[in-house]
């Protein structure tokens, strides 16, 4: 098991919420993000997910002229790790953190990495070590699963 604290940004664009005005994006406050859609993101592989809320919830949530939000949220998120311990203790692990819709499938939403593969994910040098371990790389992916339920 892992811990990290992440801000986790998703963009996403709702042609309901175009407008045309004075104002270049709206902002909104946290008891008007409930009355607009909102992906249902979960964390496959996750045992708690944290959402911070000192002095105020950590969201920020912005509508442009065109209808594009950007929704970003700070969170601390708990998942699971399998270990393979083939050469302890030399062996090295690759921790993934999976996340994808609840309840909507492929055919309704997809995500996409916005700056691609390569660029999405940022990892500031200082948060890439700890006391027992580095921090080697991180690689970004995606994958379509199929459940039960569709």
């Amino acid at each position: 098991e892992y811990t990290m604290d992440v801000f986790f940004r998703q963009t996403w664009v709702d042609k309901r919420l175009k407008y045309d005005g004075p104002i270049e994006i709206l902002r909104l406050n946290n008891l008007m993000v409930s009355k607009v859609w909102t992906p249902d993101t979960f964390f496959r592989n996750g045992k708690k997910s944290v959402a911070h809320n000192m002095t105020a919830p950590n969201k920020l949530f912005r509508i442009m002229r065109n209808g594009t939000i950007l929704y970003t949220m700070r969170l601390t998120i708990s998942a699971e790790c399998p270990m393979r311990l083939v050469d302890f203790p030399m062996d090295g692990h690759a921790c993934p953190l999976k996340f994808g819709s609840y309840a909507y499938p492929k055919s309704e939403m997809i995500y996409t990495w916005t700056k691609g593969p390569e660029k999405s994910v940022e990892v500031p040098e200082e948060s890439s070590s700890l006391v027992q371990y580095d921090l080697l790389g991180h690689t970004v992916s995606s994958e379509t699963i199929k459940s039960i339920t569709g």
